[in-house]
Parts: structure tokens; C-alpha cells; sequence
């Protein structure tokens, strides 16, 4: 079960990983603008508090890499700081731009901090 949980956190922190490129590299891209559903103009003017957003996503991946790494109590504590953290931004994520937020992060975040509870 250990493992599975494991498995599940580094798909989270692959997600964030993912989540810090698109706003604080490809943001103003047309790949990141396609993402977000941002104009050139809105993209151009948000791009420093996305950059800020994504900095914050880094910090989620350091944490759960932190909980991957570490050994326990330690490991532990990480993992389920961290994953609420995740948990937490994608529900506030998703009732304050868009649902799909819902799916794409909380619900990860989720059910690696359920699997990370069991195997505990």
C-alpha cells in the first residue's frame, strides 16, 4: 500500500511540476494562453502574479518530494501537509475560476492523501 501511495504523491508533484511550468515559463505562450483561455493583452498583464501562482506550485512539488525522500515521522508529515495544501488550492482553485480545476488537481490530491492515510 506504501508504494501505491507513493506512486499517487509523485503523480501529484508531477502535476504541480507541470502547473509551475505552465505559469511561470509557458504563460504567454500560445500554448499557455490556450490553457488558461487568456488573450495576448490579459496574458501580458497577468503574467507576473501567474509567475507568483506558479512559484506557490513549486513550493507543493518540494514539499512532496520532501515526503518522498524523507523517512518517517518526517515523511509522513510532508506528505499530508502537502497534500492538503494541493487539496486545498484546487477546491478554492475550482470554486473561484474553473471546475476543471476540480478534476485536474484536487482530485489527485485527494486520493494520494487518502492512499498516503491508509498506508499509514
Amino acid at each position: 500500500m506504501t508504494v501505491f501511495a507513493n506512486v499517487l504523491v509523485g503523480i501529484v508533484a508531477v502535476l504541480h511540476v507541470g502547473f509551475m511550468v505552465l505559469e511561470m515559463v509557458l504563460w504567454k505562450t500560445p500554448r499557455g494562453r490556450a490553457v488558461f483561455g487568456t488573450s495576448r493583452e490579459e496574458a501580458e498583464a497577468m503574467a507576473s502574479l501567474a509567475a507568483n501562482q506558479g512559484l506557490y506550485n513549486g513550493f507543493i512539488v518540494a514539499g512532496l518530494v520532501w515526503g518522498l525522500i524523507a523517512t518517517d515521522p518526517v515523511a509522513f508529515q510532508f506528505k499530508l501537509a502537502f497534500l492538503i495544501f494541493a487539496l486545498v488550492a484546487g477546491l478554492f482553485g475550482a470554486a473561484t475560476v474553473s471546475k476543471r480545476i476540480l478534476l485536474v488537481q484536487a482530485t489527485p490530491a485527494l486520493l494520494a492523501l487518502s492512499a498516503v492515510i491508509a498506508a499509514h
